[in-house]
């Protein structure tokens, strides 16, 4: 790849556009695309407003702050041009009966900003301009930006969906004051068969793909929420996992075997499986957790933002309410 610097212009040129891709796919994204920095469509602002009215956010709070930040992602960076957007995958190569695929290894957080933070600096170096990377640390509509960039679309059960790899990625972003030329937005579409909306056990999606009610979904009851199960929201059942969960994304058939085997190729070496994690067979061992062990397990790892109360709770929440075997 050439590191020659493009000419000083308002616009980078299509050849530099596809050398900074080319930069993303070599620091392991699957996918890469650009969009032109602006206002959301109202309707996108107003859909997502009225998901806050109802109280489908549930008990995130954060998602009803900084609604001017939302609608704009120039707001985040004075003088931003660029919304760049990465997929990266986080297709299990070794799946666990407990956790969610995604949490199995190194926190995303770090682990994306640590390969974003190296992409923005190179796009800095070559091309002047200042960055911000957003790795799902920002009031940014992620999926509207990966549809605008040419990614993927958004499934009825509310994921991004990549052709040719499925849904189990992650997006990061990076919002830049250089100008990119944009791609074209992703046209493809929902198979909209219903598998997704048959086997969410919390029956938490809406059968026009319009929204996700967090209230009734266990990758957020079993994560976000703190305290006891609501009365009559779903918990986990014997032989589900008690952080997360991934069954709209397994029965989806856009995570084929030949997706998820493209996929599971590009996933990175910080997300797999860790021994420790692996160690951990059973609710039972997981009700043996202490302090200590919780937090030699799980440093630098997502299952963190559930906490050991969290993780207790989860591991007992049978019918019966014993941890199960």
């Amino acid at each position: 790849m050439s590191s020659m610097l493009c000419p000083c212009s308002p616009v980078l040129t299509d050849s530099c556009r596809e050398e900074l891709r080319a930069l993303a796919l070599e620091a392991g994204a699957v996918a890469c695309g650009f969009a032109e920095a602006d206002t959301l469509p109202a309707e996108a602002t107003a859909r997502y407003d009225r998901w806050i009215d109802a109280g489908r956010h549930a008990g995130m709070a954060y998602m009803e702050r900084h609604a001017d930040l939302r609608r704009d992602p120039r707001t985040l960076l004075e003088g931003a041009r660029t919304v760049m957007v990465m997929a990266f995958s986080y297709a299990a190569r070794q799946r666990h009966p407990l956790f969610a695929d995604y949490a199995l290894g190194t926190d995303y957080h770090d682990a994306l900003r640590a390969r974003a933070d190296s992409i923005a600096a190179a796009m800095r170096s070559r091309h002047g301009g200042e960055t911000r990377v957003c790795v799902d640390t920002a009031p940014l509509r992620e999926r509207h930006w990966a549809v605008r960039a040419g990614l993927g679309f958004t499934g009825l059960n509310n994921q991004l969906i990549i052709p040719g790899f499925g849904s189990k990625i992650f997006l990061t972003e990076i919002l830049w004051t250089v100008g990119v030329p944009p791609d074209a937005p992703c046209t493809a579409s929902c198979l909209r068969c219903g598998a997704c909306l048959r086997a969410c056990p919390g029956k938490a999606l809406d059968a026009d793909g319009s929204a996700l009610d967090a209230r009734r979904c266990l990758s957020y009851l079993t994560i976000e929420h703190r305290g006891d199960f609501p009365d009559g929201a779903p918990r986990p059942a014997a032989g589900q996992r008690i952080y997360g969960c991934d069954i709209c994304a397994d029965v989806c058939p856009y995570n084929s075997p030949e997706a998820l085997a493209a996929a599971t190729a590009a996933t990175l070496p910080e997300f797999a499986m860790r021994p420790a994690v692996e160690s951990l067979k059973s609710t039972a061992d997981i009700a043996a957790l202490t302090p200590d062990s919780f937090a030699a397990i799980f440093r630098g790892s997502a299952v963190r933002r559930a906490r050991l109360a969290g993780l207790h709770r989860n591991a007992g929440a049978s019918p019966d309410g014993d941890a199960r075997p």
